[in-house]
């Protein structure tokens, strides 16, 4: 099927988006059965540059899964979930990652959707508990395709792509060069579609400044560093999650707020902190690698290298997460005297001293609420502004960014107006039903 021009001008405008740039065009224009490997920097539209081919080649009447997406992360494929619900398609989509309820993902796979949309580990869980059928599958995208195969997923990967018998159109997506693609994808002489230089000349532009250590612990000079920068939104990376959770409660005992972000947390607690830095309640997010890849978070001015990126590839994916499209960012690298520093990191670096008595950042106006229900719930934006507005006495000014998901929701409140807000709506019911309201973990 063809997706004729009024039909895409309408998924486009339901993203906000006003046209397509050169990658995307490019994307758009491959042959339906031409396998396509597409390389482009973080931030430069790869997600809607498969979606839309993908969309291309969906058929209305077929009554099953027509196409899988696979990605490293959980937070990829929610984040692709998104972008195509918002398109507004008309076609069923089905998440499926670890930390989800597989129990309600098999439930969402008895009418089978048209895409799937998940994790190696858990599509492979569903593929041997024979939950979908593979038959009418034309359609395969790795998304971070070189991510997946260095998590080692490469054996679940394998055993997917040997159920998928009917594939004729493969599209592969990196930010990088180096990955070699294995045979068992079953690449037919691809079109590669190479960005990576062109979005990065075309870019407003990433400022490299080094911030140079005494003390090889760094913490010091990390303080310094942020109370140099201000409130404005700043992720630190770190190579360890012991390392993340200790710089976080470091800033934290000196009076930075801050959330942190990693691999070993609970999806709750994932979910929560990424919130937190989305709506305000905290302008820094410490994190490992995990945050490098997959996190479409607006707006975020600079990147710390607390600890040095052990590889060009993690470095270019840390400072993917600023300088996104149109915007300008600026990373910082924090290095020690005993540390050697390659060539990728220092060719278009500059020194930043910092020298000067920098007062603690303003902390943020914002919290966030927990609320224990969520789409499951039937519970959905307006009814949580309903609540809050009528049962909470909150102005549409006190109310920030509200995230829905399956069984609970955060919303952000003015700081000033949580004491006041929980006690009115304590004993107050949503939906008719009472749930579980405090401030967010």
């Amino acid at each position: 099927m063809q997706t004729d021009t009024t039909e895409l001008k309408r998924m486009l405008a339901n993203l906000n988006i006003d046209e397509l740039n050169e990658m995307q065009l490019a994307s758009l224009a491959a042959k339906e059965n031409e396998d396509v490997i597409l390389l482009s920097i973080t931030g430069s539209g790869k997600t809607l540059a498969f979606l839309l081919p993908l969309v291309q080649l969906l058929q209305k009447d077929s009554k099953g899964v027509q196409a899988m997406i696979i990605v490293p992360s959980r937070e990829l494929a929610i984040q692709i979930d998104d972008v195509f619900r918002k398109m507004q398609t008309g076609y069923k989509v089905t998440l499926c990652y670890g930390g989800h309820k597989r129990e309600i993902e098999e439930t969402n796979l008895v009418q089978a959707p048209a895409v799937i949309i998940g994790t190696p580990g858990r599509i492979a869980d569903h593929l041997r508990r024979n939950n979908f059928s593979t038959e009418l599958v034309t359609t395969l995208i790795l998304d971070e395709f070189d991510k997946s195969l260095e998590l080692g997923f490469q054996e679940e990967m394998e055993f997917i792509i040997s159920s998928l018998k009917n594939i004729n159109k493969r599209i592969l997506t990196s930010a990088t060069q180096s990955v070699i693609v294995p045979n068992f994808i079953g690449l037919k002489e691809p079109l590669k579609l190479d960005y990576l230089d062109l979005v990065i000349e075309n870019a407003i532009g990433l400022e490299i400044k080094m911030v140079f250590s005494e003390d090889k612990d760094k913490a010091d000079i990390l303080f310094k560093l942020i109370c140099f920068l201000g409130n404005r939104s700043t992720i630190i990376f770190c190579n360890h999650r012991t390392s993340v959770e200790r710089t976080s409660n470091i800033l934290s005992d000196r009076g930075i707020v801050s959330v942190f972000y990693h691999g070993g947390m609970e999806q709750q607690e994932r979910d929560a902190a990424l919130c937190k830095f989305r709506n305000g309640t905290s302008s820094i997010l410490v994190t490992t690698d995990l945050a490098s890849r997959g996190l479409d978070i607006p707006n975020i001015r600079n990147i710390v290298h607390y600890h040095l990126p052990t590889s060009e590839d993690i470095f270019t994916h840390r400072n993917g997460r600023t300088a996104r499209m149109e915007a300008s960012g600026t990373t910082y690298v924090i290095y020690s005297e005993e540390e050697i520093l390659p060539e990728y990191i220092t060719k278009n670096a500059t020194a930043q001293e910092l020298n000067g008595d920098y007062e603690l950042p303003e902390k943020p106006k914002w919290s966030t609420l927990f609320i224990a229900a969520g789409k499951k719930d039937k519970v959905n934006k307006i009814d949580i502004v309903g609540f809050l507005s009528h049962k909470g006495q909150l102005k549409k000014e006190d109310i920030g960014l509200i995230e829905v998901k399956d069984f609970f929701s955060f919303v952000a409140i003015k700081k000033i107006k949580v004491s006041d807000t929980l006690r009115l709506i304590k004993d107050e019911k949503i939906k008719n039903k009472k749930v579980k309201i405090d401030v967010a973990k």
